[in-house]
């Protein structure tokens, strides 16, 4: 498979992996890239059409990149959240076991 073909496969995985939010297939094609571009890169100088799906693929690994991190933040919020309120759903389970209620 010629570089550029080989450029659009990766690009078009790429992209359906950070729109379903597959982080599992996200770190494997991460991995791919960071193996296989070194490779195409050393059988040599770039076309003009294989610059252009490099170009691609880069602009969609930086999607994926910011993709990545807004759902760290996101669950990095979400752990935070669970830790502050520890406290209060802890009181709020034993103040039901006291009472006798069940939720």
């Amino acid at each position: 498979m010629d570089r550029q073909a080989t450029l659009l496969q990766l690009a078009q995985k790429l992209s359906a992996a950070t729109a379903s939010s597959d982080w599992k297939a996200l770190a494997a094609i991460d991995t791919l890239l960071a193996s296989a571009l070194p490779k195409m890169a050393a059988q040599g100088k770039w076309t003009p059409a294989e610059r252009a799906a490099l170009d691609a693929l880069r602009a969609l690994h930086k999607t994926a990149l910011a993709r990545v991190n807004d759902a760290t933040a996101e669950l990095d919020k979400h752990l935070y959240d669970l830790k502050n309120n520890r406290e209060g759903w802890m009181a709020y389970a034993l103040d039901n076991e006291v009472s006798g209620t069940h939720a």
